[in-house]
């Protein structure tokens, strides 16, 4: 279980950050055979990331139900978009197959977006809470003083 770190935190940026969004759609849950190679595909890519810090992949969140949402946190929107270029990686095989079976079938859609992040145009608190999103790739602070509101995270 991760640690939980008690109280009001906050990670501020002073660098730009980029937030891709990227997920799945079941439409027909009765055409498993259709949707869940589309899932263990994102599972094979997500191993690759982490074991390549080089790619500029930082780390995501999941939630999990009719749309699968992953929250993925990237270096810059240049090494993002290299990743799904490349040629020996999991990604492209993967977008190869998935828009040769969405020929065939609508019973899973996929969609992404991606948002950069300009230095202190983000804020966030965490209260009782383990390393999450910009907490768990930035560094962690009390949200006190002159952090303790959200306004005054973003320096408004």
């Amino acid at each position: 279980m991760s640690k939980i770190n008690k109280g009001r935190m906050t990670a501020p940026f002073n660098e730009k950050q980029v937030v891709f969004l990227i997920g799945m759609r079941i439409n027909n849950w009765l055409a498993v055979h259709r949707w869940v190679p589309v899932f263990m595909a994102m599972g094979r890519m997500l191993p690759e990331l982490y074991k390549n810090p080089s790619l500029g992949f930082k780390s995501y969140e999941m939630a999990i139900g009719r749309t699968l949402i992953l929250v993925q946190y990237w270096s810059n929107t240049e090494q993002l978009i290299e990743y799904a270029k490349m040629k020996d990686s999991e990604h492209l095989p993967a977008w190869r197959a998935f828009n040769k079976a969405a020929q065939k079938s609508s019973a899973v859609g996929i969609w992404h977006e991606t948002y950069e992040v300009q230095a202190g145009a983000s804020e966030n608190v965490y209260h009782n809470m383990p390393a999450f999103g910009f907490g768990k790739v930035g560094r962690l602070e009390p949200a006190v003083g002159k952090r303790n509101s959200a306004s005054q995270r973003l320096s408004r």
